[in-house]
């Protein structure tokens, strides 16, 4: 029996160390939440899960992106529906003055409300917009560009307008139409002749308003859809992290208990190896 060197306390003293680790590392992923807490809990899938989870925000602000997106389409859709509506009532005002039973006066007075009318679409193409982005002109008469939306985590996903817009009295073509209306005077300028020949420039303007309605349209389907699937992978990569990253209460829990029982145990062990050497003394009395 020797007692310089307690061989049975050392060993206890190192499992003990051990078990006190494990006990550690447990507690603070059951505080935590997390199954990998730093590089060393498990180094492949800290670094899987750092993909996963730079992929799920990136689909967030793409997310966030389409619903803006969709936001502006519907602003731009709803504005050229009233310009629509005004087309619809030029378009009315144009073949009550063609007809003979309009007198000078009155085709004078329709000349005044066509003025106004082609005035309003020029202001809603103006003012129409989305944090400041103009969308049915350049907000200066001119031609608003195609828009393009960032719907994706690459460069190449993108989703954007077939092309540029201008919706007023120059891009609808009813510039003469508005010069007549504009100079007429008791109907001299906005004769039969002319209000006839005008409302096949209306239904031109029609065809032109609808096909950029059509455009903004299909954009925002198009958007739609790729908010929809996107927010499914969203929730799938999530849930991939989470498998990946995330504690499992009920086998760490398990874990905690099995460790904590055998720190435990390992402490007794210790002090029966303290005890030990003191028989010893029993030899030499």
């Amino acid at each position: 029996m020797r007692i310089n060197t307690n061989v049975g306390s050392l060993i206890s003293q190192e499992s003990a160390v051990n078990t006190n680790k494990n006990l550690t590392s447990s507690l603070e992923k059951l505080s935590s939440g997390l199954r990998i807490n730093k590089a060393s809990d498990d180094a492949s899938g800290l670094s899987i899960a750092d993909k996963l989870r730079t992929q799920a925000s990136s689909l967030g602000q793409s997310i966030s992106n389409g619903n803006s997106a969709v936001a502006l389409t519907q602003i731009a859709d709803k504005a050229m529906a009233e310009q629509s509506n005004i087309l619809d009532i030029i378009k009315t005002k144009l073949i009550q003055a063609s007809t003979a039973t309009t007198s000078a006066e009155g085709r004078n007075a329709i000349a005044k409300d066509i003025t106004k009318l082609i005035d309003q679409i020029d202001n809603i193409s103006t003012q129409t917009n989305y944090n400041g982005i103009s969308l049915l002109d350049d907000g200066a008469g001119g031609v608003s560009t195609a828009l393009t939306f960032q719907m994706g985590e690459t460069s190449a996903d993108t989703i954007a307008t077939d092309g540029s817009v201008q919706a007023n009295q120059t891009g609808l073509g009813l510039g003469t139409l508005y010069t007549a209306a504009s100079t007429d005077t008791d109907g001299t300028t906005l004769t039969t002749a002319v209000a006839t020949t005008a409302m096949a420039t209306v239904d031109s303007a029609l065809d032109t308003l609808n096909g950029w309605r059509a455009d903004f349209g299909s954009t925002q389907n198009q958007l739609e859809s790729a908010l929809r699937n996107q927010m499914t992978q969203q929730t799938n990569i999530k849930a991939a992290e989470s498998v990946i990253r995330d504690v499992d209460y009920a086998a760490e829990s398990a874990n905690f208990n099995k460790n904590n029982i055998i720190a435990q145990a390992g402490t007794y062990a210790m002090s029966q190896a303290n005890a030990l050497s003191q028989n010893v003394m029993r030899l030499l009395q």
